[in-house]
C-alpha cells in the first residue's frame, strides 16, 4: 500500500474536477456533494502536508458523508412549491383530454396519430377508421390510450 503514501493534494483535486463532469453529465447532485468533499480534502492537504492518506481519506468519508445528510435535510425542510401547470414538461400528460382527428387507421387495438409535431403510438380497446375522432384517455409510458370522442 505505499502507493497511497504518493497521493498528494492535487490528486483530491483532480477526484472533484472528474466528479463535476459525471455531475455535469448526470444532474443528480449526488456527484457533486462528493467532489466538493475531495475538493475539501485537497485543500487541508495542501495547508497540511503531513496528513496520512488514511487521515484524508477519513477526511473524505466524513465530509462526504455530512454533505449528502446535510443536503437531504435541506431539501427535507425546503419541499417544491406546487404549479399551477402540472403538466409542464410532460409533454403526453398534456394531451390528456383532448380529442384528435387520426391520419391514419387503428387496428389490432394499435396504431399511430400526428399530435403537434411529433407522431405518438395509440392503443384502443377499438380499432378505427382513417378521419375517426378520438379522445386521449390515459398516458402509458409513450403510448396514448384513446377511445371513440
Amino acid at each position: 500500500m505505499e502507493f497511497l503514501d504518493q497521493i498528494v493534494f492535487w490528486h483530491w483535486w483532480v477526484v472533484a474536477i472528474v466528479l463535476i463532469v459525471v455531475e455535469m453529465s448526470t444532474m443528480s447532485l449526488f456527484a457533486l456533494f462528493i467532489a466538493i468533499a475531495a475538493a475539501i480534502v485537497g485543500f487541508l492537504a495542501w495547508i497540511m502536508p503531513e496528513l496520512s492518506w488514511a487521515g484524508e481519506f477519513i477526511l473524505f468519508s466524513i465530509f462526504s458523508l455530512v454533505s449528502i445528510v446535510g443536503w437531504h435535510f435541506y431539501r427535507k425542510a425546503r419541499p417544491q412549491k406546487a404549479t399551477d401547470q402540472p403538466a409542464l414538461n410532460k409533454r403526453g400528460h398534456q394531451y390528456v383530454g383532448r380529442t384528435f382527428t387520426l391520419g391514419a387507421p387503428v387496428e389490432n387495438g394499435v396504431g399511430k396519430i400526428k399530435v403537434d409535431d411529433s407522431t405518438w403510438k395509440v392503443e384502443a380497446e377499438e380499432d378505427f377508421k382513417k378521419g375517426d375522432k378520438v379522445k386521449v384517455t390515459a398516458l402509458d409510458g409513450v403510448v396514448l390510450k384513446v377511445e371513440k370522442a
